[in-house]
């Protein structure tokens, strides 16, 4: 029975949209058929950025990446930063660079991104099939049969552009892994990533929710540290969020999850060393307490309740009989030791984390198929010829930023490009 299609890819999100088009415009009149269980795509493209989606970054290197660093610069040289501005641009979608090097639609709407994308599968005679779950995906002689929840697709080559688990309302419910599995790939084990974390009721966060400032962000497993980055954290109603713990989450998250008891502290000074900060505590006016003080580095607020803590944390252990003593008593009458303690306090402070928030709200998953199973140079499967995989269903995942979409464009071009050159030889090598 001959193939209904050349190319079945089965996931329309980002890295599904890019390898459609670049299939399409490698070898035109291609049959190409892009599939997906949602009823209206794009739902994490349009999310994403905080709805206005940030495609890329200006700089991305390996080191933006939990994977092996030498496989990702082999996958990112074939379509890197440069090109994906070069190609929103020839679809019409204008773009900007902000101070941070994330790269934005000028528009600040994702839904231009989006358009952007279907309107040129349209324009090449993509055929998208919504509403249509994948179920198993089977090997035959000249084809792969894709059984969907409305019928078999046959191909003669399938891009699997599933994702993982992450924001499972956009339609990524891990189910790409149990397919690839029966093709004999193997997954490894899937944490949620570059997601916000909740802290104890007992802590002080609820009083600072909406506030944000720059820190240092440390995660510790035994009191080794495996993790330390700075950047912005945002105080919330349930902890804490912001690009600095979005980014620390999956360190914290897989510790966790395999039972070693992470802890993760907090500087508020990410550039100065205890010392520095306890000579900072030694201001020249005599009169100057603790939240003054600290008003001239933090927001008000953050600097209030910073002051009310390390008062009630110290007071107890400590000679100072009156925590107004701490909270209101000039900081030059403080004892060395108390001066002491409220560095430790401010320069790594223990948050008190108790869960991730879940696949719910992590923008990405870490953990999938291994790298190693794949050819790197052309995205195609190594256990099942024919099969290519891309995007966030492979064990690789970036850091905020636009990295993982960066990940979905550069993996969907090679897989794409080289799906269709296979496929326009094969039908050569036929005739």
């Amino acid at each position: 029975m001959p193939c209904r299609y050349d190319l079945a890819i089965i996931g329309a999100g980002a890295a599904g949209l890019a390898a459609a088009i670049f299939s399409a415009e490698t070898q035109p009149g291609l049959k190409v058929v892009l599939v997906d269980s949602a009823k209206s795509l794009g739902a994490k493209i349009l999310v994403s950025g905080g709805g206005r989606c940030n495609v890329t970054n200006a700089t991305v290197t390996p080191k933006d990446f939990h994977a092996p660093s030498r496989i990702v610069e082999r996958i990112l040289k074939r379509f890197d930063e440069h090109r994906t501005v070069q190609w929103f641009e020839s679809m019409d979608v204008s773009l900007k660079q902000e101070p941070t090097g994330k790269i934005f639609p000028v528009m600040n709407k994702a839904r231009t991104v989006l358009n952007a994308l279907l309107s040129r599968c349209g324009a090449l005679g993509v055929q998208i099939k919504t509403n249509h779950r994948v179920h198993s995906v089977i090997k035959r002689s000249q084809c792969f049969a894709v059984q969907t929840t409305c019928g078999v697709i046959t191909a003669r080559r399938v891009i699997m552009a599933t994702g993982g688990k992450s924001l499972p309302k956009t339609g990524s419910d891990g189910s790409g892994w149990d397919i690839v599995r029966q093709l004999g790939h193997t997954v490894t084990a899937c944490y949620p990533a570059l997601v916000p974390l909740v802290l104890s009721d007992i802590f002080f966060h609820k009083t600072l929710s909406g506030i944000s400032h720059q820190c240092a962000v440390t995660t510790r497993v035994q009191n080794r540290v495996i993790d330390r980055r700075s950047g912005s954290l945002l105080w919330t109603h349930f902890g804490v969020s912001g690009p600095v713990v979005m980014d620390a989450s999956r360190f914290w998250v897989k510790a966790h999850q395999a039972g070693d008891g992470p802890v993760l502290s907090i500087s508020f000074f990410p550039e100065h060393t205890f010392a520095e900060v306890e000579q900072w505590l030694l201001p020249k006016s005599r009169s100057k307490n603790l939240a003054s003080h600290l008003s001239t580095h933090l927001p008000h607020r953050v600097a209030v309740t910073l002051d009310e803590y390390v008062a009630d944390q110290i007071a107890p252990h400590s000679t100072i009989s009156d925590r107004s003593k701490v909270t209101g008593f000039p900081l030059n009458e403080l004892s060395r030791q108390t001066r002491r303690t409220i560095s430790h306090a401010l320069t790594d402070l223990t948050l008190p984390v108790v869960d991730s928030r879940g696949w719910n709200h992590a923008e990405v998953t870490a953990g999938g198929v291994p790298l190693s199973e794949i050819n790197v140079s052309t995205m195609e499967s190594r256990r099942q010829p024919g099969l290519y995989l891309i995007g966030e269903i492979l064990d690789c995942d970036g850091r905020i930023g636009g990295f993982n979409f960066q990940w979905a464009w550069s993996t969907g071009h090679i897989a794409g490009c080289h799906a269709a050159k296979m496929i326009e030889a094969s039908s050569t090598i036929e005739t």
